[in-house]
């Protein structure tokens, strides 16, 4: 079994595991980002709560799709023959 989790043919596993290690703290970061860009661009009676969770899911999707390119690159570049 161990031997099977280095090999590259638990590539997608670690791929996985590292895409939803790094989706948590990315997604916050994003919302972070663009709560603040709204607050800058429009004043704070802009951004209430219907927005903020326009702005959640925009950056649950952004974040899902860089963390999970990120971790296919990186994992392919770690188990590169």
């Amino acid at each position: 079994m161990i031997e099977f989790l280095f090999s590259p043919d638990a590539r997608w596993l670690w791929t996985a595991v590292l895409a939803v290690a790094l989706f948590f703290p990315v997604r916050r970061v994003i919302f972070i980002m663009t709560v603040r860009r709204a607050i800058r661009k429009g004043d704070s009676d802009n951004v209430d709560e219907a927005e903020q969770n326009r702005l959640r899911k925009r950056a649950g999707i952004t974040a899902g799709m860089l963390c999970f390119l990120f971790a296919l690159f990186y994992v392919g570049r770690l188990f590169q023959p």
